[in-house]
Order: C-alpha cells, then sequence, then structure tokens
C-alpha cells in the first residue's frame, strides 16, 4: 500500500509538473524614475486552437467569468508598482494588483485593475475593481503563438503595457507620476 501511494504521489507531482510546463511563469519588468513596474503572468500557448480562443463560443467564453478573462493562465496575473501610476487615465497608487480584460466587446477590450490579489486566475470579484480603462486594439503581423505581455520604456517617465496573442495586440498607456 505504501508503495502504491508513493507511486500516486509522484504521478501527481508528474503531471502537475507537466501541466505548470503547458503555460510557463513570464515576467514583464521595467525600470522608470528608480521605480519598478512588473507583471508575473503564466503564457498559455494557441496550440492548434488558432480562431477558437476568443468569443462567446471560444474557449474562453467557457471560463465562468466571461465576458472577463483572467488575460494568462493559472494563477491570477499580478501587477506590481513602486510608484503611483497614470494607466490610461486610471490613478493606481504604488503596491500590488490583479489584472483581468473585458472581453465583452472583442474589438475594444478594457484593462481590469484590481485589487484583490494572491488568488487563482478565474476568481475574479468585480467589487474588488480599482477601475478599468480602454486599451488600444491592434493585430499582429503573423500569428502570437504564446502569450506575452511587454512593458516598454517610451522616455518622459513613460511606459507602454501591451498584451499580445493569438490575432490581438491590446495596449494602454502608463505614466510614472
Amino acid at each position: 500500500m505504501k508503495s502504491l501511494m508513493t507511486f500516486a504521489g509522484v504521478l501527481f507531482a508528474a503531471a502537475s509538473f507537466a501541466s505548470a510546463q503547458e503555460s510557463p511563469s513570464q515576467t514583464a519588468v521595467v525600470t522608470i524614475a528608480a521605480r519598478t513596474i512588473g507583471i508575473n503572468y503564466s503564457a498559455p500557448s494557441v496550440k492548434g486552437r488558432e480562431g477558437k480562443l476568443f468569443g462567446k463560443d471560444g474557449r474562453i467564453g467557457k471560463d465562468r467569468n466571461y465576458p472577463v478573462w483572467r488575460a494568462g493562465a493559472n494563477a491570477a496575473t499580478r501587477f506590481h508598482t513602486d510608484a503611483d501610476l497614470d494607466v490610461g487615465g486610471l490613478a493606481v497608487p504604488k503596491g500590488d494588483y490583479t489584472l483581468y480584460v473585458n472581453l465583452a466587446d472583442p474589438d475594444n477590450w478594457e484593462l481590469i485593475v484590481n485589487k484583490q490579489t494572491g488568488q487563482w486566475g478565474l476568481t475574479y470579484d468585480p467589487s474588488r475593481d480599482l477601475g478599468r480603462v480602454k486599451m488600444s486594439m491592434g493585430k499582429p503581423a503573423a500569428m502570437i503563438e504564446t502569450l506575452k505581455y511587454t512593458l516598454a520604456d517610451e522616455g518622459g517617465n513613460k511606459v507602454r503595457l501591451r498584451l499580445e496573442w493569438e490575432d490581438h495586440v491590446a495596449s494602454v498607456p502608463i505614466a510614472v507620476k
């Protein structure tokens, strides 16, 4: 019995590791005016599901919070700032937050900055939203296989947050106050 339990434990650990590797942990970080802004997320891949991810009938549409998407995989996408920010017109005090995206209008996404932290990605409480901002939308030159966040220094204490996946590019300006 003991060896059966050990074997089951090894199988569970291997399955957990394999699952975690399917959407590896990633980080986007930028330092502006000696202040750090960072995003920690799990990056899912399209894996042959192109055209089947977004929309009410797509894979993301099956999530219980749809049209709110965790904008990543696994644990909720974490956002940290050492400075007070203006995120697309939303005042964001220094601290830790969770990012979600409202996909209700497929051509006009909204970035959601939520004050709840440390939760699993499908745990979303709209009463904890700090606020929402419209994202600029675009299309990539080619399909983007793995979800990617970037924080690009644009000079003058300005940053551009970009979220790219499949055939979507969404961005929002950030200013360090």
